[in-house]
């Protein structure tokens, strides 16, 4: 029935974009950056003795 095909288009769209905005939401909110504070909580220290 040709005179439902806007419909079919609507419903393709409105699925696409949901699809879309998930699938960036998703990229976005599961990306973990590394804590920059607990990485330098304990530094290494490095005790040189010369011997002259």
């Amino acid at each position: 029935m040709p005179q439902m095909a806007p419909m079919n288009w609507l419903t393709l769209f409105i699925f696409m974009i949901t699809i879309f905005l998930l699938f960036n939401s998703l990229n976005y909110f599961s990306f973990m950056y590394s804590n920059k504070t607990t990485a330098n909580k304990n530094p290494k220290i490095f005790n040189i003795n010369w011997k002259w």
